[in-house]
């Protein structure tokens, strides 16, 4: 068996994020957020694309599982004891901003907040845990939804730098690996978790999605230039949702549109924010949809000076894409669309598994940008099946690990420079797309289920002790 060399002091780990695990959504004067109104089950998906959403909790209609999550707000020592356990030297989550500014505009930030957050780092570093932390996870303030209507809204962009550099200042000797916005490009396809609004049937989607966009840049960059001015040693990345795209065959047509659909996915924001500049391609796209930005003076020089450090991503498949596809071709498994790709096999889920996929990512991204890449998910969701004995036996978890591990291994001879990989949910959590527990990525098994039952109690999958030995060879024992 072929053995991969990873770099010394590789940031091997897991990844979170707080409204998914934590619960205790109504505790410590925290205030509500966007993934405190999205119901659990089939609905929620519905939900994200549904322009008529009114962003309140229904709870004579639904059932809201990420109110109390896996109770990590209450838990989060018993868990950080297991990634220890595990040899994690990093553990990607995420601040709740609705625990720091309840609503998003207020003056001063909420010390409850500021304090939870104080004993989560200091715990990871007793155990010599990494903290790095994703900024603004899929859960902005519902207040800033309702009354101020998400990131169109430029004001939005002053509430969110106050945020920013209250948490910077509060943790700067906690944290040393920031990331700004998760997903960001997700917004194209789901703008309520990303932008903080739903497109109403009268509204221009174009304008509303790009403008939005452009507002995230702007904070992106003062978030940039703040870290670094606050934390000297610090590192900070964007974080971007990458699925490489095919053409379905080598019909130039094909072809060409494939590569439309990449440049826009999965390069547009990362360009803006790496590089530091509008692409080129953008511009036809905007005069072909009547987009024109409403771009303010020094715009364009803050951007340019607040490019990110390295890198985070997010992959868990490719997208093969035709430009006249029917019903019966399209990939309905996967959020971000496409055909059916007859080379690959599928999760339970749907989404196509695609190891060689993460090694072209890897290579198109860092022959691109050339700077340091960090995959901070990548995981399986599939049901497991706790046995008699009280065993889970996730071998088909740890098979697609172990090839997408082999997969980054590969890219590293290549020469791409990889400085770790948190894979998603380390631990068994809600789902973001669906809201059920049964979709199940972690290590670790949370006994709760999507009717709402369960003790919370924590149980280790063979996959637990699989990585724990990946981790402790440094990826040499696969």
């Amino acid at each position: 068996m072929k053995k991969y060399q990873f770099p010394e002091g590789f940031l091997w780990g897991g990844a979170t994020a707080a409204n998914q695990i934590e619960g205790g959504f109504d505790e410590g004067n925290k205030g509500l957020n966007i993934a405190d109104v999205l119901p659990g089950g089939k609905e929620r998906y519905e939900i994200l694309l549904n322009p008529g959403f009114d962003f309140e909790i229904h709870l004579d209609q639904y059932h809201y599982p990420n109110h109390e999550a896996i109770d990590f707000y209450h838990r989060y020592k018993e868990d950080i004891a297991l990634f220890a356990e595990m040899g994690f030297k990093a553990f990607r989550m995420s601040i709740a901003w609705t625990r720091i500014f309840p609503n998003g505009d207020e003056l001063e930030a909420n010390e409850e907040g500021l304090a939870f957050y104080d004993r989560v780092f200091d715990e990871l570093h007793k155990h010599g845990i990494q903290p790095v932390v994703t900024i603004s996870h899929y859960e902005m303030p519902l207040y800033l939804v309702k009354e101020y209507g998400g990131w169109r809204n430029r004001q939005v962009v002053a509430f969110f730098e106050r945020y920013i550099k209250a948490i910077f200042n509060r943790y700067k000797n906690k944290v040393k690996y920031w990331m700004t916005f998760n997903e960001i490009n997700s917004g194209l396809v789901m703008p309520i978790q990303g932008l903080g609004f739903s497109i109403q049937k009268e509204e221009d989607k174009y304008k509303s999605t790009f403008q939005a966009y452009h507002h995230q840049f702007v904070a992106s960059a003062i978030a940039v230039k703040a870290c670094h001015e606050i934390i000297p040693d610090s590192k900070i990345g964007c974080m971007i949702l990458f699925a490489p795209v095919y053409s379905y065959d080598s019909n130039p047509e094909n072809i060409m549109y494939a590569l439309q659909e990449e440049q826009l996915f999965n390069y547009y924001c990362a360009d803006v924010q790496v590089r530091g500049e509008y692409p080129a391609f953008i511009k036809r796209y905007f005069k072909e949809h009547n987009i024109e930005l409403e771009i303010q003076e020094g715009d364009l020089e803050l951007i340019k000076e607040g490019t990110v450090d390295y890198i985070g991503f997010s992959y868990y498949m490719s997208r093969t894409e035709k430009k006249v596809k029917t019903d019966a071709e399209a990939s309905q498994g996967n959020l971000i669309g496409g055909v059916r790709n007859p080379f690959l096999k599928a999760s339970d889920w749907g989404w196509e598994i695609d190891p060689i996929g993460l090694r072209i990512s890897l290579n198109k991204l860092y022959d691109r940008y050339r700077k340091p890449l960090f995959v901070v998910e990548n995981g399986l969701g599939a049901y497991d099946q706790v046995e008699g004995d009280g065993t889970i036996n996730d071998d088909y978890r740890i098979d697609y690990l172990r090839d997408h591990i082999k997969a980054m291994g590969e890219a590293i001879e290549d020469g791409v420079e990889l400085i770790g990989y948190t894979s998603w949910g380390c631990i068994d959590m809600v789902s973001m797309s669906t809201g059920e527990f049964s979709k199940r990525y972690g290590y670790i098994y949370v006994d709760k289920h999507d009717d709402g039952s369960g003790t919370l109690e924590r149980k280790k999958k063979k996959s637990f002790f699989w990585y724990k030995d990946v981790i402790a060879t440094n990826g040499e024992l696969l």
